[in-house]
């Protein structure tokens, strides 16, 4: 009896101990991006008029499109960790597999946007970009360095999430074991609330 109580007193140091660095890995990130977000202020502060030309460029429907995307990705892992919660392995997997889907289709849109630009002429180090005025090349140096950062944030969760997939379908994470897949959760919310500051810093504000 001791040994059980023992067991499950270690498993549970072993969930807190995983959740706090999850937390610490989210300050860190938000510490990379929040730097990120005062560049670009300070950047735009000095070149108002610029960034405002620039950020006219870009395809509002698009940043939009992949707002919702995002929001509704946030609600479909949410409701896959409820589920697994709840015991309701499959409904979790399938709302993980929902969840996947729209990290993919966020990444297919911001792949088109990236693609249009490129074809324009309007990339890091193009010749077309280094003839504009230096305001218009520090935004859109900032617009691929932070969406690409970002994209490549969506990316990894993507690839967390497979393996979360494969390990509910394994049952190694059940009703009981389920902390992982709340981590990977945090980390999706993380990746979504970093969109939520990009969105209308480079697509709204002008």
């Amino acid at each position: 009896m001791d040994e059980a109580k023992e067991a499950v007193f270690e498993e549970a140091r072993d969930y807190t101990g995983a959740k706090l660095g999850m937390w610490l890995f989210i300050l860190s990130e938000l510490l990379l991006f929040g730097g990120m977000f005062i560049l670009y202020s300070g950047y735009r502060y000095k070149n108002p008029a610029d960034f405002h030309h620039a950020s006219r460029e870009l395809e509002v429907v698009l940043g939009t499109l992949n707002t919702i995307i995002l929001l509704t990705s946030s609600l479909s892992v949410a409701t896959s960790i409820a589920a697994i919660q709840k015991g309701q392995r499959k409904l979790s997997m399938v709302l993980l597999m929902a969840t996947m889907a729209l990290g993919l289709l966020f990444l297919a849109n911001k792949g088109f946007e990236w693609g249009t630009k490129i074809e324009h002429g309007i990339y890091p180090n193009s010749p077309t970009l280094l003839a504009r005025s230096k305001g218009e090349i520090l935004f859109f140096g900032l617009y691929y360095v932070m969406t690409g950062l970002h994209g490549l944030h969506v990316l990894v969760g993507v690839c967390v999430f497979s393996v979360m997939l494969i390990l509910i379908a394994k049952g190694t994470l059940n009703q009981m074991r389920f902390v992982p897949l709340e981590n990977a959760g945090l980390y999706w919310h993380l990746v979504d609330i970093i969109w939520i500051f990009l969105y209308p810093l480079f697509y709204l504000i002008t």
